[in-house]
């Protein structure tokens, strides 16, 4: 009998689907993220994603632990919704989403775009290349990095929510920019931006 690890996946689950708030529970309890609406208080609306770095769910507090955290990245928004800005805490650097989430091409559509890791590579999201997957990400050598799925309403799923963000070890470190560039894609889907 053999012995292995988990397997060269991670598979996220997001427990709710909802664009605006999730926790992303890796399934073998690899890593834990969060997304969260920046607090009303604020002038402009936005989204802050965290490295949790436990399970949510395992815990009672579960709505309110990232408030003692710092997040990794925020998204801030326009007005109605508009593209705004990506602010990377740990770095202290601030970009424009529509340049660092930039269309692939000057005819390609909305949502076909592509930006630049932090490992200084480039990588590109569509919404349905692959029938398989709702949202693909790929590197420049056209090999697949991530995909995520939403669970159809008619698809029945047991003790899991049946949306999973899929990313592939080898780019496991860039787990919280993919889940950043997703949450705009699927803002820009949403808002038809």
């Amino acid at each position: 009998m053999t012995i292995t690890g988990p397997p060269s996946v991670y598979f996220f689950e997001d427990r709710t689907g909802v664009l605006t708030g999730s926790d992303f529970d890796e399934v073998y309890d690899r890593a834990f993220l969060r997304i969260t609406s920046t607090p009303q208080r604020t002038r402009t609306s936005g989204l802050m994603i965290y490295d949790m770095g436990q399970r949510s769910t395992s815990l009672g507090d579960r709505d309110g632990r990232h408030f003692y955290r710092e997040p990794a990245i925020v998204l801030e928004f326009g007005p109605k919704g508009t593209l705004g800005t990506v602010h990377f805490t740990k770095d202290l650097v601030s970009i424009p989403m529509h340049q660092y989430l930039r269309k692939v091409s000057l005819f390609s559509g909305s949502l076909f775009r592509k930006f630049t890791g932090s490992d200084g590579k480039e990588y590109r999201w569509s919404h349905h290349m692959f029938a398989e997957y709702n949202w693909t990400c790929l590197n420049a050598e056209n090999l697949v990095v991530a995909h995520y799925n939403l669970k159809s309403p008619d698809r029945l799923a047991y003790g899991t929510s049946g949306n999973v963000f899929t990313v592939y070890e080898s780019f496991a470190h860039l787990s919280i920019e993919l889940l950043a560039s997703l949450t705009i894609m699927r803002h820009i889907a949403q808002n038809n931006l």
